[in-house]
């Protein structure tokens, strides 16, 4: 309204809070100056309003970006509303358990953490409770009645995690072969698009540490008999070290997922990628275990081989469409 003398900054305000008043300062210059323009001509007018115009619909977009990104600082700076899950799976680390959760707790980041125990007899379970009370409101435990395997462990941190309304859930081992302060970096690229984020030991080079050189192989060739069966452009395509956001987990049939063992990993990854989320890989360095006994096997390595032929085949007859709840 060119005969406004003000602009009234209430009706912004409902929609970008009170940081829209730089805006509003910012339109209020711009209708002085136009009015300052001696001259009767609307044209002229007009064509002096358009640039103002166009510097004010980018300093929206701009702004609607940083109340967002502010939202999730506010949210992962609030204790009591943790938006960030990591799950860990255990099964007899009680070597380990302990320093991860006191690591994982010291992040810059606030995480909440969720151990799946799968009846350790090591006492593993035992560990986490006594530690509950020092974490009140971010650590968690659920325990399951005997090893039923690294998929359904997952399957149900995830549940929960939905459940739970976070925002960001973390895949991580307990043994310190994914670094703790690497959630930072999943997290961060999650914040800046990906859908997916995964910590990649093989998208630039080979970032592995203390492994045999036949179980590197073993690992690189897998990911590259993964590719060529599938063709998803994921060079780690066993890693499992993840950040889905919310709506990836949401949008997937979970109980769908047969794998159990690391096949899981790439059966989770190929349903991401056919149903069109953003998975961006972020390079790590992998670290083999100091205390404890690897999980795997035999079985497991036969599972994710012959899985992915399965996979790949019944994906023919498979609508991907996002199930959103």
């Amino acid at each position: 309204d060119r005969n406004s003398k003000t602009i009234s900054p209430n009706l912004f305000q409902t929609f970008f809070e009170e940081k829209v008043i730089f805006f509003l300062c910012y339109c209020e210059s711009a209708s002085i100056f136009i009015k300052k323009i001696k001259s009767s001509d609307l044209t002229k007018i007009q064509i002096c309003y358009i640039p103002y115009f166009n510097r004010c619909i980018k300093i929206i977009s701009l702004f609607i970006q940083k109340i967002e990104t502010k939202k999730y600082l506010r949210k992962k700076n609030d204790m009591s509303f943790g938006t960030n899950l990591v799950i860990i799976p255990t099964y007899n680390e009680k070597d380990n358990i302990e320093r991860m959760i006191h690591k994982v707790m010291s992040l810059e980041n606030s995480f909440n953490l969720l151990v799946i125990d799968d009846g350790s007899p090591d006492g593993t379970a035992s560990i986490v409770k006594n530690l509950i009370d020092t974490y009140p409101d971010r650590l968690f435990i659920l325990e399951r009645k005997g090893k039923l395997g690294l998929g359904t462990a997952y399957i149900a941190g995830f549940k929960w995690a939905l459940e739970g309304k976070y925002d960001f859930i973390f895949e991580m081992d307990a043994d310190f072969s994914h670094n703790p302060c690497d959630l930072n970096e999943l997290y961060r690229a999650c914040l800046d698009g990906a859908d997916v984020a995964i910590g990649s030991r093989y998208i630039s080079g080979v970032n592995v540490v203390n492994w045999p050189m036949g179980r590197v192989l073993m690992s690189y060739f897998a990911s590259a008999y993964v590719r060529f069966i599938t063709r998803m452009k994921i060079m780690d395509t066993t890693a499992g070290f993840k950040c889905y956001k919310r709506i990836v987990l949401e949008s997937m049939n979970l109980d769908s997922i047969r794998m159990k063992g690391y096949g899981f990993q790439i059966e989770m990854k190929f349903t991401a990628w056919k149903m069109g989320f953003n998975i961006k890989e972020v390079p790590i360095v992998f670290t083999e275990r100091r205390v404890g006994i690897s999980k795997m096997s035999g079985g497991i390595f036969n599972e994710a081989f012959w899985g992915v032929i399965g996979l790949k085949f019944k994906s023919f007859f498979i609508n991907y469409k996002r199930h959103l709840a």
